[in-house]
């Protein structure tokens, strides 16, 4: 998928602030001590990976999830505010893939556990950049912008897209969908959003994950289509 192309259709969609995504991704590229993806190919390739998104069924997925003794055999990959979920189930999740946008306490705690957090800046999150990205730790940078310094642009635009682009890029076996509706049904870990910008956002993310569907396909399954 062409990231380049995709971020300029987005742009014109949302009429994102491309200079504003730009400062941050500068603002956050200060602030990361280093852009090495071996400690996430690590944790990721040839693995099966589990993405969990913070949609209404999120919770009902995570006990899918145990009930099956998947949370060991699994790379958990958590989008945003996925991790306070998890972290409610008593699941550290392995990778949490976020733009400070869901619950900042337990994105910190998860950190502090062993989760590697990868922070995405974008024009919105500049303040929350400056605050959060400190009191963590092992931090990996992304933008939607071209990738320079120690920041990375592993593709996709909504937190749970971005954990499927990120697994493929990194070469993740299979990646299973767990908590992830894209419908207009808003779920309670997805942190603070307008509601109509929300559900824009998560057609982008439905129609990126299609595509990467197509792209490599027989990778991408979904927890309650019995994609085990």
């Amino acid at each position: 998928m062409d990231w380049k192309l995709k971020y300029e259709e987005i742009v014109e969609e949302l009429g994102l602030d491309r200079i504003r995504d730009r400062k941050a991704a500068e603002v956050l590229d200060g602030l990361v001590e280093e852009g090495n993806l071996g400690e996430l190919e690590e944790r990721i390739r040839d693995r099966r990976v589990i993405v969990f998104g913070a949609g209404p069924s999120l919770k009902d997925d995570i006990g899918r999830v145990k009930q099956q003794g998947l949370v060991d055999k699994c790379t958990l990959i958590a989008a945003d505010g996925a991790v306070k979920a998890l972290m409610e189930e008593g699941i550290v999740a392995d990778i949490n893939v976020t733009d400070l946008d869901g619950d900042l306490r337990a994105i910190i705690w998860a950190n502090g556990e062993g989760c590697r957090t990868v922070v995405h800046a974008h024009g919105d999150n500049i303040s929350k950049l400056r605050d959060v990205v400190p009191k963590l730790r092992n931090v990996l940078g992304t933008t939607q912008t071209e990738a320079f310094g120690k920041l990375h642009n592993l593709g996709g635009f909504t937190d749970g897209d971005r954990c499927v682009s990120m697994a493929l890029e990194v070469g993740a076996n299979r990646i299973i969908l767990a908590g992830m509706d894209f419908g207009r049904e808003i779920g309670e870990y997805s942190g603070e959003y307008n509601y109509e910008r929300k559900i824009k956002k998560l057609e982008i993310g439905r129609k990126i994950i299609a595509e990467l569907k197509k792209e490599f396909p027989g990778k991408i399954k979904e927890l309650r289509r019995g994609g085990i």
